[in-house]
């Protein structure tokens, strides 16, 4: 059964730095493009990064260039997302997409 699980979502003051992790299960991950999205409530749910299934190739939004980074361990099934210079603006559900397939989200808030 194909499983997207994320984790790492907190609350950090701005500057902060967070890793979030997708774990996936029921396909094999270097097969697929993987993607992080982020949500705010009201909002429409917008790409952050993407990573590309056989060279690893990457994909950031304008405003999270040079501070967030997307990564990936085959071995462990996982990919990361290494978020630095966190900005109150960069508060939201995070959510692991593959194709049409999603996490449940994992919620980051950046507050003082």
């Amino acid at each position: 059964q194909l499983q997207l699980v994320e984790s790492g979502g907190d609350l950090v003051q701005p500057g902060g730095s967070l890793r979030l992790s997708c774990a996936a299960s029921g396909f094999m991950l270097d097969s697929y493009h993987i993607g992080w999205f982020r949500q705010v409530p009201g909002q429409e749910r917008e790409g952050v990064a993407c990573i590309g299934k056989s060279d690893d190739s990457a994909y950031y939004l304008d405003s999270v260039k040079g501070r967030f980074a997307i990564s990936r361990d085959n071995a462990k099934k996982t990919v990361y997302l290494q978020m630095n210079n966190l900005q109150t603006e960069d508060t939201a559900v995070y959510l692991c997409n593959r194709g049409t397939d999603w996490g449940q989200g994992t919620q980051v808030t950046v507050s003082s």
